[in-house]
């Protein structure tokens, strides 16, 4: 007699539930994505909370919006069209002035890691947002009033004329840049120390500051030749 075989019962499958999207992730991600949307200068300094007090020199200094930037080195070809360097970010407007003489020409590397630690001494003095600082700086540095040679033929006089936005910001970048060069020669004092308490004073608009010294006495001269 031959042994019929049981049917053996087919196992249970088990179902698999499908593990949902582990919402640890989605906030990783979400948050990954806004900290990637948030332009911060050197990844620390915000562009957002920055206010401009003159409003006629709102369309020069380029700090915010599409001018914010990671580090003041865009590679732009500001100087192909007039009034092209208007829109290059200020921080490294301040960043191409600081590299006047013959020895620093060309060495934006160095230009920029100076910035750097400027902007750093200027928030440890001030606990402020140093780009603020620098926006006020450059507003308050800048001469509203110049005076220029009018005439010919033997006979030149002065006469003072208004000085337009654009050309007060270039001028305002140009005296600090100059005067914390000037001070941090045969100095102890480093360059960034230097530059920040240019800024810091000019800011402040404290009669220390080379470029509000410089700035009255071209205004001066201006308004006596009026």
């Amino acid at each position: 007699m031959t042994d019929v075989e049981e049917p053996i019962p087919a196992e249970e499958v088990e179902e698999v539930e499908e593990e949902p999207v582990e919402e640890e992730e989605e906030e990783n991600a979400e948050f990954a994505l806004t900290a990637t949307t948030e332009i911060k200068l050197f990844g620390k300094w915000s562009f957002d909370d920055i206010e401009v007090h003159d409003i006629s020199l709102l369309d020069y200094l380029a700090c915010k919006g599409d001018h914010a930037t990671f580090l003041p080195h865009t590679a732009g070809r500001y100087q192909k069209k007039r009034f092209r360097k208007a829109s290059c970010p200020i921080v490294e407007r301040l960043a191409v002035c600081l590299m006047k003489k013959g020895r620093n020409s060309g060495k934006k590397l160095m230009a920029c890691r100076i910035i750097q630690h400027t902007l750093e001494i200027i928030h440890l003095l001030t606990d402020q947002n140093p780009m603020q600082v620098v926006v006020d700086a450059i507003i308050n540095s800048g001469p509203r009033e110049d005076s220029t040679r009018v005439g010919g033929a033997g006979v030149v006089r002065r006469q003072a004329v208004d000085m337009s936005p654009f050309r007060r910001v270039n001028y305002a970048l140009y005296l600090l840049a100059t005067g914390a060069r000037e001070a941090s020669f045969r100095n102890l004092k480093t360059m960034a120390e230097c530059l920040a308490e240019e800024l810091i004073n000019a800011a402040r608009g404290s009669s220390n500051s080379y470029a509000i010294k410089k700035k009255d006495e071209i205004e001066r001269v201006s308004k006596s030749n009026r």
